[in-house]
């Protein structure tokens, strides 16, 4: 006769023996594909993200209205890089930082993908204002800077127009005059992260509300450019 502790181990091998198939099938079964970029801009997702549509817009346009930027042409990588930084909580926004964190990897980077892809508003236009006066002072500070504070002029790194440059430099050029001041103000005050080489951090520094709002209104009257590089 079989001591019992032989017998329990000899029934739990037999178990672990019949259970390995199942295992082994459960395994090899094929992961969900995460959704695409398009599907979870113009749906969520089934964990719960809402439409990226119902605040951008269903191209991508924004809402100037209620301060939520346009997406639309902006670089992948800049996209991609905001919805890290609103998902590890680096970046504050209390809309955003909820909705990146239920977003995995994969499915923030297709929704920058997407967006990314399509064309910016119709009412491009990338010239400047090149009879700007020191009076205009939004034309001024865009296009000229204040090279006595150290101040660049915005184009200088967001490009003709506030076209945007790169993966870095976003478009300016058609987004609403709040959103713009909005985050002129987190980098001013710190709460939004500093970026590349703290660049904005340090420009915004050197801004005053008044500077901050010509700005803003500046290149929300800006037709939408295209970006250039990127």
């Amino acid at each position: 006769m079989r001591h019992p502790r032989h017998l329990a181990f000899a029934l739990a091998a037999s178990a672990a023996i019949a259970l390995a198939p199942t295992v082994a099938a459960a395994s090899a079964s094929p992961a969900t594909p995460s959704p695409s970029g398009a599907s979870i801009a113009a749906t969520g997702t089934p964990g719960g993200v809402p439409a990226c549509a119902s605040c951008h817009g269903a191209q991508g346009e924004g809402n100037a209205i209620a301060g939520f930027p346009r997406l639309a042409g902006t670089g992948a990588d800049y996209l991609a890089s905001q919805l890290a930084a609103f998902a590890d909580g680096t970046r504050h926004n209390a809309v955003m930082q909820p909705i990146a964190s239920m977003m995995s990897a994969d499915e923030r980077t297709a929704v920058a993908q997407y967006f990314s892809s399509l064309p910016a508003p119709a009412d491009i236009r990338g010239d400047d204002a090149p009879d700007a006066s020191p009076s205009d002072l939004g034309a001024w500070l865009a296009t000229r800077g204040r090279w006595q504070d150290g101040l660049p002029a915005c184009v200088q790194c967001h490009g003709p127009g506030g076209a945007g440059v790169g993966s870095v430099f976003p478009p300016l050029a058609g987004q609403s005059a709040d959103y713009i001041r909005n985050q002129l103000h987190g980098w001013k005050d710190g709460t939004r992260p500093p970026g590349p080489l703290a660049l904005m951090q340090n420009v915004a520094s050197k801004l005053s509300d008044a500077d901050i709002d010509a700005v803003a209104d500046y290149y929300a009257q800006r037709p939408s450019a295209p970006a250039h590089s990127r």
